[in-house]
């Protein structure tokens, strides 16, 4: 499996892409700080739902309050409450999906 692309990669990668796309020349320094501004808005946004148009949006999930058998450790065997809480979960774009899968 190959290694997962560094930050600096995805920039020249991005370059690349926007002057494939469109003929026009961007730095690498402005695509770097794209992707920076990016995720600066989606932290902002999580708690609305923000979407990356084509690739997946994030969305603030409530886990209700449940219990759970503990498996290990000294409380082995004991059943307790764990409280409900708020999670982030990533939601995949079917468009993303079916690039990345293949249609079936």
């Amino acid at each position: 499996m190959a290694k997962a692309m560094s930050k600096s990669q995805t920039a020249q990668a991005l370059v690349d892409g926007v002057k494939k796309a469109t003929g026009v020349e961007v730095k690498k320094k402005v695509a770097s700080g794209f992707l920076v501004a990016l995720a600066n808005i989606a932290y902002k946004e999580a708690k609305n739902t923000f979407t990356i148009p084509g690739i997946g949006k994030l969305v603030l999930v409530k886990r209700p309050a449940r219990k759970m058998i503990m498996r290990f450790g000294p409380k082995a065997g004991q059943e307790i409450m764990v409280p409900e809480k708020k999670v982030v979960k990533f939601r995949v774009a079917k468009a993303a999906k079916d690039a990345i899968l293949g249609k079936k």
